[in-house]
């Protein structure tokens, strides 16, 4: 169980930080293949074992999150994402499932009809209209919260500004869809900028997001960007139909372009269409990297309802990547926040599916030697829509003596100092607290918004203060003059007070968002909350131990371990006593919970439930003033068991503990 542990929590780690650069900075570093994949191992063992799900796992999560440049807003209907079908196979099992779904309630008999649309490879944006006339405009973000484009949304043409139609509209209306380049535009746009000697972008994907977070509407306005639209929020102005079909129809009504392949079908020719999809998608005016397939009827996708990150009743039909062969260069070492040295492959410069690529990662170590990767290889590479690709495997036949085996470094390519590789990693670290690409890092991670929330501390301004001189550490941020950063480049006297502000207001920090800004290993925002509320004072966190933390409920060993190190490590307490001595004051905020019947109760969950996953009542629960505990024993108050519950259940009934069903307890608040 250790293992297991031990394992969703690193891809849990890994999958956030590629999330982070895709979502946040546009600069992804592994292909949506080798994402998905990644997010496919995670979801199976989290459905093996949903007592180990963590709080900040990427499958609760949409996304990531907003820029600080933008003005925030908060999505009335969360944007969620949706589950992927990889092939026609897993296609046809997301039609078993739902049947499965189905086959308990009214619809158990209902020949199902599906739409299917492309999903377009570009930006998800959500337009708001009230009363008609557009108001605002906001990217996804994390799926709950986004960036605020409005000024840089108006300026695409195929976004009506007001829309149409015959009946005056009173209200809100939600129209969501996606930004991209149409193929033809993105090439007489990079034609243009290579006669003017600018640099041509490299896809349309990553131009549609530089150019909607472009904070001067003026440069938005040069570039013909598109629209269109696949589905709404929250709306009151209207009544909607009661298909997707139908609602489809009233959107383009209203004035909006829709995906030109939108069609139903039934669920016997649902493979049929997708091949034939995949096959055309060459003949297609703009990306691609898949379709989208929904249940049609509003009242069986109703009935179907939601998972924690995606709805049941619809999904995305993955394209296969597409690959290219070329030359594997080099290998270089990329150092990261907690010190994990990744290696990154240099190749030599390749189209994929219209994109020239350059890099990609190649994980760790045992990677490439699973691979057999060697520097000079001759190389598959795959890509789907994404920036950089998947290194898949070498070409035996192409190797001709010339090829040089890889042997990692010992030392770190940063600082030099020696790196480590435990035993039970994949990765090696480097350990040196002074090490400049750590500490960078670890600058970003502390500026972050989940975090200190330091507006206007962006990565490249973190690159010029360090560049500068300015700061060593998170310390030294809160010793800024006014005079030391206003003639920096990008800066300037408002947005040197700007950041001066936003340093100061940083001081009023929550003990949870503190030690979460500390990048302690394993230790995301909800363990960051369990250990504030565990200690409740920056005094007795600092004095944790081992035996005491591993103690705590949802902190396991590994964690317990790599937060005592960081607590005993003289440098970091200094570090602490630093920023302290700086001003900022870490207070510990308690979350206030409903009053209820089951206020101080004790539930252990067991077996599988109808309407909500574990983690789901776990927090249904916990919000009501429960509290949820893994084992059962005689203090345990009530045990709630679904499906195929197991050894919890006859422990249960020895001790006389009362068991309920998943009915009974949403009865209890």
């Amino acid at each position: 169980m250790a293992d297991i542990k031990k394992q969703i929590e690193e891809l849990v780690s890994e999958l956030n930080e590629h999330s982070h650069r895709y979502y946040v900075l546009s600069q992804p570093v592994v292909s949506d293949i080798e994402y998905d994949k990644k997010f496919r191992e995670l979801q199976l063992l989290e459905e093996a074992n949903p007592e180990l799900i963590l709080e900040n796992s990427p499958t609760k999560r949409v996304g990531g999150d907003p820029l600080s440049e933008f003005n925030s807003v908060e999505h009335k209907v969360s944007m969620l994402s949706l589950d992927n079908a990889m092939n026609a196979e897993e296609l046809s099992e997301f039609v078993s499932r739902t049947k499965r779904f189905l086959s308990k309630t009214k619809y158990a008999e209902t020949e199902l009809e599906y739409t299917i649309e492309h999903k377009f490879d570009g930006v998800a944006l959500s337009l708001v209209y009230e009363d008609g006339v557009l108001i605002q405009a906001a990217t996804r973000g994390n799926g709950e919260v986004g960036e605020d484009v409005t000024h840089n949304a108006k300026t695409i043409n195929s976004i009506p500004l007001k829309l149409r139609s015959k009946v005056g509209l009173k209200g809100r209306i939600e129209i969501r869809g996606e930004v991209l380049f149409l193929t033809e535009d993105f090439e007489r746009f990079n034609e243009k900028r290579i006669k003017n000697e600018e640099a041509p972008f490299a896809n349309p994907r990553n131009a549609s997001s530089g150019t909607l977070r472009q904070l001067d509407p003026k440069i938005a306005a040069e570039r013909p960007l598109t629209f269109f639209a696949y589905g709404y929020g929250h709306i009151d102005a209207i009544d909607l139909p009661d298909s997707s079909s139908k609602i489809m129809e009233l959107i383009a009504s209203l004035g909006f372009r829709v995906s030109p392949f939108f069609h139903i079908v039934k669920e016997d020719k649902l493979v049929q269409v997708y091949n034939e999809a995949e096959e055309n998608r060459i003949n297609l005016k703009f990306e691609v990297d898949g379709v989208v397939v929904k249940i049609n009827s509003i009242k069986i996708q109703e009935e179907l309802g939601f998972k924690q990150r995606s709805p049941r009743w619809a999904i995305a039909g993955k394209f296969a990547a597409v690959e290219a062969t070329t030359k594997l260069l080099d290998i270089h070492m990329q150092v990261g926040r907690t010190g994990a040295v990744t290696p990154v492959a240099v190749l030599e410069p390749v189209e994929v599916s219209g994109v020239v690529v350059e890099r990609a990662t190649l994980h760790n170590e045992d990677e490439i030697k699973r691979k057999g990767l060697m520097i000079g290889d001759r190389v598959v590479v795959k890509r789907m829509g994404d920036v950089i690709p998947a290194v898949i495997s070498f070409i035996a036949d192409m190797r001709d003596g010339t090829q040089k085996k890889f042997t990692f470094p010992k030392e770190c390519p940063e600082c030099e100092s020696e790196l480590i590789k435990p035993e039970d990693e994949a990765v090696y670290r480097c350990l040196n607290s002074n090490c400049p690409a750590k500490l960078e890092q670890r600058i970003i991670h502390y500026a972050s918004k989940a975090a200190a929330d330091i507006d206007g501390l962006g990565d490249k301004i973190v690159t010029l203060l360090l560049d500068s001189n300015l700061i060593n550490d998170i310390a030294d941020l809160y010793e800024l003059k006014k005079e030391d950063i206003a003639d920096l480049p990008r800066m300037g006297e408002l947005s040197a007070q700007n950041l001066l502000d936003s340093l100061e207001e940083s001081k009023k920090i929550t003990l949870a968002r503190f030690i979460y800004s500390l990048g302690i290993r394993h230790v995301g925002e909800r363990t960051a909350k369990i250990i504030a509320s565990h200690t409740k004072f920056l005094d007795a966190f600092l004095k944790l131990h081992y035996d005491e933390l591993v103690e705590v409920n949802e902190v396991g060993p590994g964690t317990a371990e790599a937060v005592c190190d960081y607590v005993n490590n003289e440098d970091e307490v200094k570090l602490i006593n630093r920023l302290i001595q700086n001003g900022v004051a870490p207070t510990f905020k308690e979350e206030v919970q409903k009053e209820s019947s089951i206020t101080g109760k004790t539930f252990v969950i067991t077996g599988t439930l109808e309407n909500y996953s574990r983690p789901e009542m776990k927090k249904l629960i916990e919000s009501n003033g429960g509290k949820v505990i893994s084992a059962v024993s005689a203090k345990t108050d009530y045990l709630l068991a679904g499906e195929k519950a197991g050894s919890k259940l006859k422990k249960a009934q020895e001790l006389g503990v009362k068991v309920i069903s998943e009915k009974d307890a949403l009865t209890m608040w």
